[in-house]
């Protein structure tokens, strides 16, 4: 059996320390006991950025991240981009970025270097917050995958996110007929009905975390502003 190998560990503000995991080539990032994401099991992640901008109209669209994790769903929107779309992404932990840079480099390359993309070390709510208060312009669409669904485990602050009031800051942050994509490791009808009470016209598809239609079953919502 192949022994795991910590390269690194970053501490979350107001939350739990993360670890970079070597497991012989593949890598993946715990937080405590829980594993959040790894190179083996990365295609929902890649589903959240290219069946998101399958739905969108705007010939450039504007695209906020929440989460840069390991890129995936960064690199699959640079893939999937006009050329003069946008896409920002908020990142909370500086380290995250640096592991970008060094022990997954091969995962990177020139993705960082992309002129339509920006990565900015900052809170996801306070890029949506600057998009209702006239900071910045609105976004063609939000992707979430912050936490392993729609409950902050990574930190108890993102639980806000969630919330009646967090969906509706995000709906007004978006343009008309914007999509606000949240990825999630199980399904939560709790969560679909509060989507449809914030005024959100709703789908939640199931993806499979590997390509070739195995691994875990993982769920994704678009809920696209009316």
């Amino acid at each position: 059996m192949l022994p795991r190998e910590t390269i690194a560990t970053a501490q979350i503000p107001d939350g739990e320390e993360l670890t970079l995991i070597r497991h012989g080539r593949d890598f993946i990032i715990m937080l405590g006991r829980e594993e959040l994401m790894g190179t083996r099991m990365q295609f929902s992640e890649e589903q959240l950025a290219e069946l998101t901008i399958a739905e969108l109209s705007a010939l450039a669209p504007r695209i906020l991240i929440g989460g840069y994790g390991m890129g995936f769903t960064f690199r699959a929107a640079l893939a999937k981009l006009p050329d003069k779309g946008e896409v920002r992404v908020a990142e909370i932990v500086p380290e995250i970025l640096d592991w970008a840079k060094g022990p997954l480099s091969h995962l990177t390359r020139d993705a960082l270097d992309d002129p339509r993309g920006e990565v900015v070390l900052c809170d996801v709510a306070a890029l949506i917050d600057d998009a209702n208060d006239g900071t910045c312009e609105k976004y063609d669409a939000i992707m979430l995958d912050v936490d392993n669904g729609p409950d902050g485990i990574v930190r108890d602050t993102n639980d806000r996110l969630y919330t009646r009031t967090g969906l509706s800051k995000a709906k007004e942050a978006l343009n008309p007929a914007g999509i606000l994509a949240i990825w999630s490791a199980a399904p939560d009808h709790k969560f679909t009905r509060r989507l449809k009470d914030a005024g959100f016209a709703v789908e939640a598809r199931e993806v499979r975390a590997r390509p070739n239609n195995k691994g875990p079953r993982h769920t994704i919502w678009f809920a696209r502003k009316t």
